[in-house]
């Protein structure tokens, strides 16, 4: 089986460079897998995790909180809002921002603050979702 160069990136940094054999990531539509040869794609990303089986089989787990896919026949690239390893994402910290945004939404504050919050809880939702994913597989 072939392998197609991956790279996932944030403003801040790059999270992950390198040749893969399997791709999964959170589309608009649901789940994409991509293998090497996919047809050329470019899409946005929901907020989720993003799992790369490198060459060795190993898999790596990065959280995106949304962003941009492109696919060419031999290179993927993730140009994430926001991306973190999946071995440094905190579940207390995301825990935590869940449970300010359900007391924001539950305040009713402004429109501003409501959507504000309502991003903060699905992406807090996502983060926890792709720890225990992440969880799992490490074990």
């Amino acid at each position: 089986m072939g392998t197609i160069q991956v790279d996932v990136v944030s403003a801040e940094e790059q999270i992950f460079s390198g040749k893969a054999r399997f791709v999964a990531l959170p589309g608009e539509a649901g789940e994409l897998g991509i293998l090497p040869g996919h047809a050329p794609l470019i899409t946005h990303i929901k907020a989720g995790a993003v799992r790369i089986k490198d060459e060795s089989g190993n898999e790596e787990f990065v959280f995106v909180a949304g962003g941009i896919l492109e696919v060419q026949p031999n290179m993927v690239t993730v140009l994430a809002d926001t991306a973190i390893r999946g071995k440094d994402l905190d579940e207390a910290k995301a825990t935590e921002a869940k449970r300010r945004a359900e007391e924001t939404l539950s305040n009713r504050g402004s429109k501003i603050e409501y959507a504000a919050a309502q991003a903060e809880l699905a992406e807090s939702i996502a983060q926890l979702a792709a720890i225990a994913k992440f969880r799992k597989v490490s074990r």
